[in-house]
């Protein structure tokens, strides 16, 4: 581990030349009935083309599979964490919430981040991990979701388990694509 500051960041670090991340197939996994959560990271190149129609057709000569308008609508985010991590000038490593409430609980969660349950089950792991989310946010808690606040919460915990070196990678250890990241989704 290193002991520079870290950043976490929840958008896909580390793009795949061809298939699915490792990372995005064992997150899948391990968040059970909240996979739809999870999405599979496209393929650098299918990111990188002008069009969604030419970005489903690269990925699937790549990665023998298409994705949705709303991954392709996001493409410019990714690329921008993409080259943002690489110029950062410190430890930048990637999170998923629901990884992480999966593994504050020791198993997937049953009910969705936004239902009545789902809030309170999440708000409770966090609390019990030493993560207290106030009930009065400011002006923040006016404008932000419930679900983004407890996401955030989430990634707060694997940032300090990342910078207490008590963190995990998914999978272990990260994979390298051509683009020399060590791709993990951290926990």
């Amino acid at each position: 581990m290193a002991t520079s500051p870290s950043s976490a960041s929840t958008s896909p670090i580390g793009l795949p030349d061809t298939g699915r991340r490792t990372a995005d197939v064992l997150a899948y996994k391990l968040v059970g009935p909240r996979r739809a959560s999870v999405f599979m990271t496209p393929v650098r190149a299918a990111l990188e083309a002008g069009s969604h129609a030419a970005a489903v057709e690269v990925n699937r000569a790549r990665a023998g599979e298409g994705f949705s308008a709303q991954m392709y609508g996001l493409r410019s985010k990714i690329l921008e964490v993409d080259a943002w991590a690489r110029d950062a000038g410190r430890r930048v490593v990637e999170v998923h919430p629901e990884v992480s409430f999966a593994r504050l609980a020791d198993s997937p969660l049953p009910d969705g981040k936004r239902t009545w349950a789902g809030v309170h089950h999440r708000r409770r792991l966090l609390a019990d991990a030493g993560v207290e989310i106030a009930d009065d946010l400011g002006e923040a808690g006016r404008q932000a979701a419930v679900d983004d606040v407890l996401d955030a919460g989430a990634a707060a915990w694997t940032a300090a388990r990342v910078a207490e070196g008590t963190a995990t990678p998914l999978p272990d250890p990260p994979v390298v694509y051509s683009d020399g990241w060590p791709t993990a989704i951290w926990v």
